[in-house]
């Protein structure tokens, strides 16, 4: 893939995961597949040469989203909710990006440096209670 098809397939890609959002009321929440599902849907070795995107895409829906569970449905009362937003969903794309590794202050320094700023946020921060504006410490 070049740079180019990284651009196409990357608008494209925005696409299906804003459609799979607006349309993911209308999926199963839970799968309803069993045990070794995938494995009767997928070969059993990887390929030679690389299929095409359009290929890909149309095994996405057929093979994997039979067997995902839906954390964002409005449906989805288990467990806990996924917490993913269109923001957030945007800073991992930029963080995938720029491959930032912040494991330690020289590995990156401002990915360090912001981590600690916006724990320190954190610490600061309470809620009065859920119909309140939240206060924060001085």
């Amino acid at each position: 893939m070049d740079v180019e098809e990284y651009r196409r397939r990357g608008k494209e890609m925005v696409d299906y995961v804003a459609d799979y959002l607006s349309t993911i009321r209308s999926r199963r929440t839970l799968p309803d597949v069993q045990p070794g599902y995938l494995k009767h849907l997928i070969p059993d070795h990887a390929p030679i040469h690389g299929d095409k995107w359009e290929d890909i895409m149309a095994d996405i829906e057929r093979a994997i989203m039979p067997g995902i569970t839906h954390w964002q449905s409005p449906h989805m009362h288990a467990y806990f909710p996924a917490l993913t937003s269109y923001p957030s969903m945007l800073g991992d794309m930029l963080a995938d990006g720029i491959s930032c590794l912040g494991f330690t202050w020289a590995s990156s320094p401002a990915c360090t440096e912001l981590e600690k700023i916006v724990m320190d946020w954190l610490g600061k921060f309470r809620f009065v209670d859920q119909f309140q504006n939240p206060r924060f410490f001085s």
